[in-house]
């Protein structure tokens, strides 16, 4: 079999909500050339199952099935397995629209001094609505200052690809900044070459109240201050006093739940509103928003 230009690395976990969506959508991409490596790390759910229909389907696909390890080190174990020059990452969750990789390794093909590349995004809910555009810089100067000061998603992670050769030298992944891998390893990468994004909207990115960046803040803001101790080291740069407090904190998960749910009944998705609102109210069942919420979604307006 002849080396893939792209292996593709995805980890999915109890994934089953939206993982056909998101697989669909690398098996359509309209660049084909790319062996696609997914990690199923320990799901209890029918993951696996739906993966497996998948790996009879398309010879692409490799399926690697373990207990679970986490995300990092399920990364890392993609990354050993992968064969080719250039990984594209995505999550389970997420929905990459068919020209990504088309215009990302054309870009790095372009670029050969570029070793890691990501893109603009669309925001959307746990139902596929659309809440926002995303965009981001696209040069390194910009995207370097921003990482240094802990803003790792100016390139979002699931839309990233970078040269397997850059990851392997500054040694992958690394299990200790578990939650915030993505941060520590795009630093490492700006030392040895050059960062960019590409301004077009690349994927389709998920927000859901059960993230990272919505259970597990408090973790990232201690790993985030090591990392960026570590960084300006590696730069050399002074190492300023970080200070978080004043740092985006997400939304209580019953708020942004109620935000999706009028935002959708505005765009007519009464399906979506219905389920947000069914949510809310199981959240806070006594809530006077909660129940208005699902009086307008059960109406339809």
């Amino acid at each position: 079999m002849n080396t893939p230009s792209i292996s593709v690395v995805m980890s999915a976990y109890n994934a089953q909500r939206y993982l056909r969506e998101s697989v669909d959508s690398i098996l359509s991409q309209t660049f084909a050339d790319f062996e696609f490596i997914i990690i199923d790390d320990g799901s209890k759910d029918q993951t696996l199952s739906i993966l497996r229909e998948y790996e009879k389907q398309d010879k692409r696909i490799r399926i690697i099935s373990r207990p679970n390890k986490g995300l990092t080190l399920s990364l890392n174990e993609g990354l050993a397995a992968a064969k080719a020059p250039l990984i594209a990452r995505m999550d389970a969750d997420d929905v990459s629209l068919p020209d990504r990789f088309e215009k990302q390794i054309a870009y790095l093909n372009q670029h050969p001094e570029v070793v890691l590349l990501g893109a603009s995004v669309e925001l959307i809910d746990p139902y596929g609505v659309h809440i926002g555009d995303q965009p981001y810089p696209t040069d390194h100067e910009t995207l370097l200052r921003r990482l240094l000061k802990g803003e790792g998603g100016c390139i979002p992670h699931p839309v990233t690809m970078y040269r397997a050769d850059a990851v392997t030298k500054i040694g992958g992944y690394r299990s200790e900044y578990n939650n915030i891998e993505d941060l520590d390893l795009f630093l490492r990468l700006a030392t040895i070459g050059r960062v960019a994004n590409l301004p077009q909207q690349l994927l389709k990115y998920r927000r859901d109240t059960g993230s990272i960046s919505h259970t597990k803040r408090e973790n990232q803001f201690r790993l985030k201050k090591q990392v960026l101790i570590e960084a300006h080291q590696l730069h050399k740069l002074p190492v300023p006093d970080f200070d978080f407090s004043t740092a985006w904190r997400p939304k209580p998960a019953h708020e942004q739940i109620r935000i999706w749910g009028w935002r959708a009944l505005k765009l007519r998705r009464v399906d979506a509103a219905r389920g947000h609102a069914k949510e809310l109210l199981r959240l806070k069942p006594f809530s006077l928003a909660a129940w208005k919420l699902w009086y307008c979604a059960r109406r339809g307006h």
